[in-house]
């Protein structure tokens, strides 16, 4: 089962050539080219999740009880439509009132969402969670606190859980340290296969192709599934890229390899 997180970089004009109409179908392309089972998206406004709906053969944008507004960059949910069967989901924001549309704290300069789903993967009637977020930019107690909301809604499912997002920090903050303990029974998937911290595991480049910042968008799971391969998709089409930021994809089994 493959699994891929991409933060879309909202539509904004101010981009010029690397606005949203002059590499959607990039966007597209490239997820296509992966096919992740499972998409989880960041920064998506309205019209840039129902482009992709339209636009990814076999994909179902998965947005329970959302409040369209469009002023709002939501993190979603795309899914095969041919491999999962939808139980149930929920979307609230990460704040101290979560049912409030747009409700923020503490010191988080955008209102933060989180958006889940508890599918059955049909081919082996296996159940579990799946979830995306995007936790705030600038708010260091926000992170940490929207964080641990998070945490405490993994604690209380009894299915395998599969976290993922764009948490604008690294592997060595309190946020992930929040995520990735024993009370959750997360982990990290890029640390579970031992892969390297360092410049080519950076995730954010601003169009250039150069990483920056440090290895912020990740996939936390519970185990099992156990991760098989991890990338992080440097691809570019003829120098132009999808998004500024690069997409994480893993590959998962819900069987341990011999």
């Amino acid at each position: 089962m493959r699994v891929m997180t991409f933060n879309l970089r909202f539509e904004n004009d101010q981009d010029g050539s690397n606005a949203w109409n002059y590499r959607r179908d990039l966007v597209v392309k490239l997820i296509e080219q992966y096919s992740p089972d499972i998409l989880g998206t960041q920064e998506g406004r309205v019209s840039q999740l129902d482009y992709l709906e339209a636009s990814l053969s076999g994909y179902g944008m998965h947005a329970p009880s959302r409040v369209l507004d469009d002023t709002c960059q939501y993190p979603t949910l795309f899914f095969r439509k041919d491999l999962f069967r939808i139980i149930e989901g929920d979307e609230f924001w990460l704040s101290k009132t979560p049912k409030i549309h747009r409700s923020k704290n503490w010191d988080s300069a955008f209102p933060r969402m989180l958006s889940t789903a508890t599918v059955e993967l049909l081919e082996s009637g296996q159940f579990f969670s799946v979830a995306v977020t995007h936790l705030d930019h600038v708010g260091q107690k926000a992170r940490l606190k929207q964080a641990e909301i998070i945490a405490h809604w993994v604690q209380k499912k009894t299915v395998p859980v599969i976290l993922m997002g764009d948490f604008n920090d690294g592997p060595d903050s309190e946020a992930h340290r929040a995520l990735e303990n024993n009370k959750t029974g997360l982990v990290d998937s890029w640390e579970a296969l031992g892969h390297p911290e360092g410049e080519e595991s950076f995730t954010h480049h601003a169009f250039t192709g150069t990483p920056r910042k440090s290895r912020i968008d990740w996939i936390l799971t519970t185990v099992p599934p156990y991760v098989l391969d991890a990338r992080i998709i440097h691809d570019q089409f003829d120098g132009r890229y999808a998004s500024d930021h690069f997409p994480y994809c893993i590959d998962l089994n819900w069987r341990m390899q011999k």
